[in-house]
C-alpha cells in the first residue's frame, strides 16, 4: 500500500521518515519529493509498505501526529491515472 505523508518539516530526511514508518512494520521504498530548483524538501513524500495491515496501521497511529516541529497527515496514495 502507497502512503502519503504531508505537512513534514523541512529538514526530515528520508531515513528519518523510512525509520518513523518502520516502526510498523516492513518498509518497502520511501521517498521525499524534492524542489528542483531549491534542492530542499517540498515537504511531503512517499512510503509504500507491502502489507496493508501493517500500512493502515502506521497511517492511523501517524496521521496527526507531532513530527519535528509539523503535526503530519499521513493517507493511502491517490493512484495516478494518465
Amino acid at each position: 500500500m502507497k502512503l502519503l505523508a504531508r505537512n513534514l518539516d523541512r529538514l526530515t530526511t528520508e531515513e528519518e521518515l523510512s525509520d518513523l514508518f518502520q516502526a510498523f512494520g516492513h518498509v518497502q521504498s520511501c521517498s521525499l519529493v524534492i524542489d528542483r530548483a531549491s534542492g530542499k524538501s517540498k515537504g511531503f513524500g512517499f512510503i509504500e509498505m507491502p502489507k496493508v495491515g501493517e500500512a493502515k496501521n502506521a497511517m492511523k497511529s501517524l496521521n496527526g501526529k507531532i513530527v519535528g516541529n509539523n503535526k503530519i497527515r499521513v493517507k493511502k496514495a491517490e493512484t495516478k491515472n494518465v
